[in-house]
């Protein structure tokens, strides 16, 4: 309940703010008078529904989609002492943090990582890979788990969702300023909407959503951290640190596809401003200074 007074809180902020703003600049009378007559308000909340519609349904069909695309095969019985051990883990971290117990599953690569997903901290989904069972010792693959357990213990599956809900109605909503300008006051469009609105639009929407992506990658970043001491706290900081300092031995991990990137473990990005992790001697430094 707390969560969905939150999402629609949120939403409902983004309006008033946004309203006011423009009301004080006075930008709407400014765009009115140059002939462009934009609903502002109709504008705002098209652009809620539009920014907010696509991270909610891919929340909620997160787990869905996470079994298939990575092929995640769900331990209902476990066929063996590896995966009784790994339900047994999970189970008691679980019930450290408070919170239902999450579907258990494994995926086939050959590369160490592990994700979590799902709609809620109640109802989600804690996948690890055959690489890293393989590669890491019962201790760092612990942490592993204690470290995708935090993130669903702090809900970072619905923030990260209602976050990027708020980009993209930023990103619609000028975008399409901006394309309403440029075609009426550049090229003096009279009725309707010229090919440069279109064009105009595309191109802002490409470009502030590169812009927007660096927020949302630095709140993955902080966020990361919190999951990382949240994992010590669970399995120790010793195991916590073991556990990246044996993917820095790995080599370079496979991006998990879509929105599971912001879950699993992986050691960096094209750019730091573009990297939803920190780099892995950052994470272990900070484990070390939180004594």
């Amino acid at each position: 309940m707390m969560r969905l007074f939150l999402f629609l809180a949120t939403n409902a902020a983004i309006l008033v703010v946004v309203s006011i703003i423009f009301n004080v600049l006075g930008l709407s009378g400014m765009l009115d008078a140059q002939g462009i007559g934009l609903d502002l308000n109709a504008l705002l909340v098209m652009s809620a529904i539009i920014g907010m519609t696509g991270s909610v349904i891919s929340l909620a069909i997160s787990k869905w989609s996470a079994k298939r695309a990575m092929s995640v095969h769900v331990i209902d019985q476990p066929q063996n002492q590896t995966e009784q051990w790994l339900i047994d883990i999970v189970a008691k971290q679980a019930k450290q943090v408070g919170i239902s117990m999450p579907e258990v599953g494994i995926f086939q690569t050959p590369d160490a990582n592990a994700f979590a997903t799902g709609m809620s901290r109640n109802s989600a989904l804690v996948a690890v890979s055959t690489g890293l069972l393989q590669n890491m010792n019962a201790d760092e693959v612990e942490a592993v788990v204690g470290h995708e357990i935090s993130h669903v213990a702090n809900g970072d599956m619905v923030t990260m969702a209602l976050m990027q809900g708020v980009v993209n109605t930023f990103v619609y909503f000028f975008a399409t300023i901006i394309g309403h300008v440029v075609d009426r006051v550049v090229f003096k469009t009279q009725r309707g909407r010229g090919p440069a609105f279109y064009i105009t639009q595309i191109a802002a929407q490409v470009v502030l959503g590169i812009l927007a992506s660096m927020l949302v990658m630095w709140f993955s970043r902080y966020r990361e951290f919190k999951a990382d001491a949240g994992g010590a706290n669970l399995a120790g900081r010793e195991k916590m640190i073991g556990a990246l300092r044996a993917l820095q031995r790995g080599h370079e991990v496979e991006n998990l596809p879509g929105q599971l990137a912001a879950f699993g473990i992986n050691g960096g990005g094209m750019s730091r401003f573009f990297m939803s992790h920190p780099p892995l001697e950052e994470r272990i430094t900070a484990l070390q200074n939180n004594r």
